[in-house]
C-alpha cells in the first residue's frame, strides 16, 4: 500500500523556520524524483522544489530560491524541506508527490500539510 505522510506544518512567524517531513512507503523510494508542491487559499496549486533519485539534483520556485532546501534521506524514505526566512505568501497546504522516473506517468500525492506565516 503506497503511503505519503506529511508532517511538520504549523503556524511560524514572519522571518521564522520550519522543517517539514514526507514519510513514504509502498514504492521503491530510490527509484521515485520526489517534490513539494503548494496551495495558497483561492490560488492553484504550486510547485515549489524538486529532488531527482539519480544523482539528487534539485529544482526550486523562483521565489523560494536561497530560503528553502529540500533533501531526501533514503535510509527513512524521507524527504524533507527546510524552509527558512518564512513570509505570509508562504502560507498554503504543502504536499509532497512521488513520480517514478522511469514512468513519468506513475505518480502518487500526500494528503499535505498546513503551513501558516503570520504575526
Amino acid at each position: 500500500q503506497v503511503q505519503l505522510v506529511e508532517s511538520g506544518g504549523g503556524l511560524v512567524q514572519p522571518g521564522g523556520s520550519l522543517r517539514l517531513s514526507c514519510a513514504v512507503s509502498g514504492f521503491t523510494f530510490s527509484a521515485y524524483a520526489m517534490s513539494w508542491y503548494r496551495q495558497a487559499p483561492g490560488k492553484e496549486r504550486e510547485l515549489v522544489a524538486t529532488i531527482f533519485a539519480n544523482g539528487g539534483a534539485t529544482n526550486y520556485k523562483d521565489s523560494v530560491k536561497g530560503r528553502f532546501t529540500i533533501s531526501r534521506d533514503s535510509a527513512k524514505n524521507t524527504v524533507y524541506l527546510q524552509m527558512n526566512t518564512l513570509k505570509p505568501e508562504d502560507t498554503a497546504v504543502y504536499s509532497c508527490k512521488a513520480r517514478a522516473e522511469y514512468d513519468s506517468g506513475i505518480e502518487y500525492w500526500g494528503k499535505g500539510t498546513l503551513v501558516t506565516v503570520s504575526s
